[in-house]
């Protein structure tokens, strides 16, 4: 099985929300009805920006941003138990 991958055209929303919950946040700042849509499991970024207007490389970086905001606690979790 490959890991998910936000550069990969062809991944679902829906498998995006699941890896990356953090990322729903966006959607819904948005005002994109993503979260919970019937049709997520099947629109991929460009698909779900096309509907809203929304240029596909500012959502992927607002997404890599929730993506990355969330991640970096743990991070300095894990450094501050190497000290």
């Amino acid at each position: 099985m490959r890991v998910p991958s936000l550069d990969d055209p062809d991944l679902p929303i829906a498998d995006i929300m699941r890896r990356w919950p953090e990322t729903m946040s966006v959607f819904i700042a948005r005002g994109m009805l993503c979260v919970g849509c019937m049709i997520g499991p099947f629109h991929t970024v460009d698909d779900a920006c096309a509907e809203y207007g929304i240029d596909p490389d500012v959502l992927l970086a607002e997404l890599r941003t929730a993506i990355m905001s969330a991640a970096a606690p743990a991070v300095q979790a894990g450094a501050a138990g190497l000290r």
